[in-house]
């Protein structure tokens, strides 16, 4: 159903709880949280287009602060406006939040327990399989609409970080620079 027929209390009930279960459940930060926002708005509740999504996507990671809690703003925002940001920021930050706490409490118990050390390194390798999910599914995207500025930054990107361990930062300002531009010389629709 979407969104906008939807009754206010119900409409924020579902932006919490998505928020929340997909941030109290993903380990990995981020990079991680992000893919899952996208299957969850674009593909489970159909409320944002996969477009709107990696345009969402963009925005949150170049703007300054962690690229989940940025998305999850603007997502919020884009389905009801300051008070669905303000929902979904608070579906996002309370899981850490709360699981940190309980954490620091029991952490010296448990830093140095073999179960705890093994359990860690499969997460770590799951989150490298989700990552890795999510920069094809956010290629394929770019790749499928089939204009060549947007291929061409992707690439040149990659290539920028990777090969010649360009500071992520001024790729980020350059690609940023290379959108307005774009946007300023044919607007959106």
């Amino acid at each position: 159903m979407p969104y906008s027929e939807l009754p206010k209390r119900t409409l924020f009930w579902k932006l919490f709880s998505s928020t929340f279960i997909l941030s109290a459940f993903t380990l990995g930060g981020g990079y991680v949280i992000v893919p899952l926002m996208q299957k969850t708005f674009v593909e489970k509740l159909q409320w944002i287009k996969e477009e709107e999504m990696l345009d969402l996507i963009a925005i949150g990671q170049s703007a300054p602060g962690p690229i989940a809690v940025n998305t999850s703003i603007l997502v919020g925002y884009k389905i009801a406006h300051i008070a669905g940001a303000i929902v979904s920021l608070m579906g996002t930050v309370l899981p850490p939040l709360i699981i940190l706490t309980v954490i620091s409490y029991v952490y010296s118990a448990i830093q140095n327990n073999p179960i705890f050390q093994m359990l860690f390194f499969g997460m770590g390798v799951g989150v490298a399989a989700v990552i890795l999910d999510a920069v094809v599914t956010l290629a394929t995207t770019v790749i499928k609409n089939r204009k060549v500025i947007p291929i061409l930054l992707m690439v040149g990107a990659f290539i920028a970080a990777a090969l010649f361990k360009v500071d992520v930062i001024i790729v980020l300002l350059v690609s940023a620079i290379i959108g307005v531009l774009t946007l300023i010389k044919r607007p959106l629709k």
